[in-house]
């Protein structure tokens, strides 16, 4: 089984476990690490509706917490939106994406049904912000 089947399953899986009381859009998303590990996550929201937290955000603690250092590849499940554009991670977890991973890292985002697009992480977030080559020292 190749790694976006056995990507798409797991987030589709995770997406079953969503946590969206009141959007009701639920978001899958797995990832492999650079150890060749798989973690899955879901969305959860809660009352204090920007205090919940994405299935990239969950998928990416699940990584860390195994001891996973950088995503080689990413895919992410959800309703298709605005007349049928493929939902991509928001901005918040292009950034948290782009910080363990590599500009050429694949993203894909994928309908319930597995129709998909695939990005890389410089096309999906170009002028990321980055703390390298910052020193805190001159301030």
């Amino acid at each position: 089984m190749d790694n976006f089947q056995v990507l798409f399953e797991a987030a589709s899986a995770a997406r079953a476990k969503a946590h969206a009381p009141y959007s009701k859009f639920h978001v899958g998303a797995a990832l492999i690490d650079d150890k060749g590990n798989l973690h899955a996550g879901c969305n959860i929201e809660n009352a204090s509706y920007p205090e919940g937290w994405c299935a990239e955000t969950s998928a990416i603690s699940h990584m860390v917490m195994g001891g996973g250092l950088r995503i080689r590849t990413a895919l992410v499940v959800a309703p298709r939106i605005d007349g049928g554009r493929f939902c991509t991670p928001c901005g918040g977890c292009r950034q948290r994406l782009a910080e363990f991973s590599d500009a050429d890292v694949r993203v894909y985002a994928c309908d319930p049904d597995g129709a998909h697009a695939e990005f890389t992480m410089a096309r999906l977030l170009p002028a990321g912000f980055s703390l390298v080559g910052y020193d805190a020292s001159t301030e």
